[in-house]
């Protein structure tokens, strides 16, 4: 596998734990509909928490919540009302963006809530 997946694969780690230690219930992990990837499905609350995570080494070539571009947001807002149906949920649901970037030996860790298209 080449570096830059192993480090998504790591980010979307310590999403999941940063999650959990927030409280979060992780109900699924690249939940897949049609084109549409969705990296982490989370409840806390009455609250479903869509979650894309952002996995950078670097900030040299900009934050990792800007790579969240409109076709990958449209693409979600599909697969999360498919998950909604398929699940026959009554959720207020909401899109975050976990932003993981590297730190030298450690990672930081951004939770950004609300962070696009609310309904």
């Amino acid at each position: 596998m080449a570096e830059h997946n192993d480090l998504g694969k790591l980010g979307e780690e310590l999403a999941v734990a940063f999650l959990e230690k927030a409280g979060y219930d992780v109900l699924e992990t690249n939940w897949v509909y049609q084109k549409a990837e969705i990296d982490i499905i989370a409840q806390k609350d009455n609250i479903l928490a869509i979650v894309e995570v952002k996995t950078r080494s670097t900030a040299d070539f900009g934050l990792p919540q800007d790579f969240v571009k409109p076709k990958k947001i449209q693409l979600l807002v599909k697969a999360v009302n498919e998950y909604i149906i398929i699940n026959d949920l009554d959720i207020e649901a909401r899109f975050d963006i976990i932003a993981v970037q590297k730190n030298g030996d450690s990672y930081d860790i951004e939770h950004l809530e609300d962070a696009f298209y609310h309904f």
